[in-house]
């Protein structure tokens, strides 16, 4: 591996805090990622499945693991199934984990090579009241990956159709919305290297610079420190572009006299950072990006404050909801009476500042959180307030990853440079 993994105690304790909350007699079954074909007989970088990774520590494909607290066996209350390598496997792929590799990365004792999943489960499953089954479950995605958990419940539902089916979704929702230390320390060094990347494109920003060049600089930054590269696809958006959320093509050229717009988060170890600055590509901002900027930037100081234990999120986005219509009254872009006849619905501010402040972070950059429920600590969020002109061609965003502690919170994006001024200096240092 590129990164240096967790100790197997971390795995040991999430295993341990999922089995509290099992139904009694009930299993779980947890799969690796599958391998994703691309064409010909090439595949996309495998990606581990982020419940399998936080239960197991085991970051390969073809892998399985079984929980069964209350199996009337011992050896079958945790079974670990890994890729059984070879003479071959190690000629064409390299390493794989041995058994006594998987052991010492999990904590698991009883591992198996994976073709014996089969006969295993049909020894084991006669005495299951039910199965937890993970499906990945998030409300920002439709349910339409063929994974081997569906895959797997539709053979249940064959053979076994008197075994229930439970998602495993809702007891992890939980238990990885709060981050032990260990996890905060994967997160704080993806932190660290996003953090060398931005300081290595001030360096390198200059009008002419094409936006895929600006990419390549981070992506760099990212592989030489031990990242397998970006925790989600890099938005790196000069002028106009800058105005489209999700833009990923970077092919524009950085023209002087604009602004732009840079979103990119290294991972490092299956755990995300998540960053956006906006920086002038010539090195000096205008009075007009200036006013932009720091209008946003007091949304966002605002609106980190309020990440604190206790905070539900819908509350906090009509707070923030408040500020950004403060400013943006300020800036000339809404009027008093615009915002008097706003729809709540959709207020007046979002014609400027149309998505969400804050997402959970951790093994995903969208990771998985109950939305209803307070903040607690432990948790990590971002905060990314945007303003978007379209008739100005300019577009601000501004973004750090913010951990919930049970006295405030903890910018740890806090040492990266933010004010306008810091960003002019290092530009043109």
């Amino acid at each position: 591996m590129k990164y240096t993994a967790p100790s197997k105690d971390l795995f040991i304790r999430n295993r341990e805090n999922f089995a509290k909350k099992v139904k009694p007699g009930h299993m779980a079954i947890f799969f690796s990622n599958d391998l994703i074909h691309s064409n010909a007989d090439a595949h996309y970088n495998f990606r581990q499945n982020s419940s399998m990774y936080y239960l197991s520590g085991i970051d390969q494909e073809e892998c399985a693991l079984i929980l069964f607290p209350d199996a009337p066996k011992p050896e079958w209350k945790e079974m670990l199934f890994v890729r059984e390598t070879n003479e071959q496997i190690q000629i064409w792929e390299g390493w794989k984990y041995s058994k006594k590799e998987a052991e010492h990365a999990s904590g698991i004792r009883q591992i198996k090579y994976y073709p014996d999943l089969e006969t295993t489960l049909l020894a084991i499953l006669p005495y299951a009241e039910g199965i937890y089954l993970d499906f990945d479950e998030h409300q920002r995605h439709s349910f339409n990956n063929w994974s081997a958990s569906r895959r797997f419940a539709e053979k249940l539902r064959h053979e076994w159709p008197a075994h229930g089916i439970h998602s495993a979704s809702k007891i992890l929702t939980r238990l990885r919305a709060i981050k032990h230390p260990e996890e905060l320390q994967q997160i704080k060094v993806a932190c660290s290297i996003t953090e060398k990347a931005f300081r290595r494109v001030l360096d390198f920003v200059r009008p002419g610079v094409a936006e895929y060049e600006v990419e390549a600089e981070i992506l760099h930054e990212f592989i030489r420190h031990r990242s397998r590269g970006p925790a989600y696809t890099s938005i790196i958006a000069s002028g106009r572009s800058a105005c489209v959320l999700h833009y990923i093509l970077n092919d524009k050229k950085c023209k002087d006299g604009d602004l732009l717009l840079m979103d990119f988060g290294a991972e490092y170890g299956n755990y995300a950072s998540d960053l956006t600055r906006t920086i002038p590509v010539n090195g000096r901002f205008t009075k007009r990006q200036k006013e932009v900027y720091n209008a946003c930037l007091r949304v966002f100081r605002g609106a980190s404050e309020m990440l604190v234990p206790g905070t539900l999120m819908d509350e906090y986005h009509v707070e923030v909801g408040k500020m950004m219509t403060s400013e943006l009254l300020g800036l000339g872009l809404l009027t008093k009476d615009e915002v008097e006849k706003e729809d709540p619905a959709w207020p007046a501010y979002k014609k400027y500042f149309m998505h969400g402040t804050s997402h959970s972070l951790g093994l995903d950059t969208h990771d998985i959180l109950h939305r209803y429920e307070p903040f607690q600590a432990g948790m990590v969020f971002t905060c990314e307030p945007g303003i978007y002109i379209l008739e100005e061609n300019l577009g601000v965003r501004i973004e750090n990853d913010i951990l919930l502690t049970p006295n405030g919170n903890e910018d740890l994006m806090a040492h990266i440079p933010i004010e306008t001024d810091e960003i002019e200096a290092l530009m043109n240092k």
